[in-house]
């Protein structure tokens, strides 16, 4: 049998594996079935006991139990052994020819391993590798602010805000009225209806210059007390809300310590394992034609991992269609288009003469035009 993709042939395996599986439950269910049944009759005083048990041994040869299990494990075994096999085909184990050989500094990397764990909160994983990094006054500099970010966020798993509160940086924010918000309900769902009204004039009257009207949404749940999962403000009680509560501090905090959100580290695995198969087909194609691909300074082939992994922008001139680089900058001109630097002096000839912009009838001359910087 024949299949058109990878995926195709896993599915297949695994259709053996649930039917092998059933099968098997059958034949174990129909043994126990005629043990049970044997059982039943040996409490019976009106039943010869001394037949009972040859009888059971020849039901069991005859079901062939140990035959029916092994034949369907055999044709599982098949199918395993030949999907191990495509795979083995299918997938390239050496993907040196993929990446480049750079000499990277072993203390860096420790440093951006050691950042990754502190950002997942294995602070002992992470003062490992600081200290394989010999650089171990970073501790302090690198660790304190996920250490303290980890400790707002765990109390906020035992519903204890508090913490969260006392930090700083969220005063007057949109992020403190979700917090008093989720306190408020707190109060409120615990019946004390007075200790809430009293909250909410403590802390929720600051905010209500800028943030009035959900401020008087919540005040309405002061008439369900005790009752707001049948009331109209029960989306508030979604578990939904904590854990949005807790990624947007996560990121101010990241923001605060002047850290991106997401895991350098990870942010670079996941790239290149997205960049991986394009790379190794290209080292393949260009080295067919015994070129070195990992010399060229620009890839010849389009590297689209999504807008989640673009950090900066681009400029693409609308001429020569070439990217924008540090050797060939993007250019204003006086009318306003923007072209790259060699588009610009091959419609010149020259830095003195003049030449008309190709969107417009301006002409300029190359003096003319200034360089931007995205």
């Amino acid at each position: 049998m024949k299949f058109c993709t990878m995926k195709d042939e896993f599915n297949h395996v695994a259709k053996k594996q649930r039917l092998s599986s059933s099968k098997s439950q059958e034949v174990i269910d129909q043994i126990t079935r005629e043990i049970n049944e044997a059982l039943v009759k040996i409490q019976s005083p009106t039943v010869d006991k001394k037949a009972i048990l040859p009888y059971l041994n020849n039901e069991l040869n005859m079901m062939s139990p140990l035959n029916r299990i092994e034949g369907l494990q055999k044709d599982l075994d098949v199918g395993l052994s030949k999907l191990a096999e495509h795979l083995q085909i299918s997938f390239t184990p050496d993907i040196s020819k993929a990446y480049r050989n750079v000499d990277f500094d072993s203390q860096v990397i420790n440093l951006i391993i050691a950042d990754h764990f502190y950002r997942q909160g294995l602070f002992d994983l992470g003062d490992c590798f600081i200290s394989e990094s010999s650089k171990t006054e970073l501790t302090t500099t690198l660790r304190a602010p996920f250490f303290e970010m980890y400790q707002v966020l765990e109390a906020m798993k035992c519903r204890n805000l508090e913490p969260a509160l006392n930090w700083g940086a969220i005063k007057g924010s949109k992020l403190e009225l979700k917090l008093r918000r989720l306190q408020f309900l707190e109060i409120l769902q615990n019946g004390n209806r007075a200790e809430a009204l009293k909250y909410a004039k403590t802390y929720l009257a600051p905010l209500a210059t800028i943030h009035l009207a959900d401020i008087q949404k919540l005040m309405g749940c002061l008439l369900w007390a005790n009752r707001l999962e049948s009331s109209p403000y029960a989306e508030y009680l979604s578990s939904a809300h904590w854990e949005e509560l807790a990624v947007e501090l996560t990121q101010l905090f990241c923001t605060v310590v002047g850290q991106s959100y997401q895991s350098p580290l990870t942010v670079t695995v996941t790239a290149g394992i997205q960049a991986l198969p394009t790379l190794l087909k290209l080292a393949n194609v260009i080295g067919s034609k015994k070129r070195e691909w990992r010399a060229m300074k620009q890839l010849p082939v389009p590297m689209d991992l999504g807008k989640e992994f673009q950090f900066h922008s681009k400029f693409v001139c609308p001429v020569s269609r070439d990217q924008a680089s540090e050797e060939n900058p993007p250019m204003l001109m006086p009318c306003g288009h923007v072209l790259c630097k060699q588009s610009i002096f091959k419609l010149a000839n020259s830095s003195t003469h003049t030449f008309k912009c190709p969107y417009c009838p301006f002409v300029v001359t190359c003096a003319l035009c200034r360089q931007i910087h995205f």
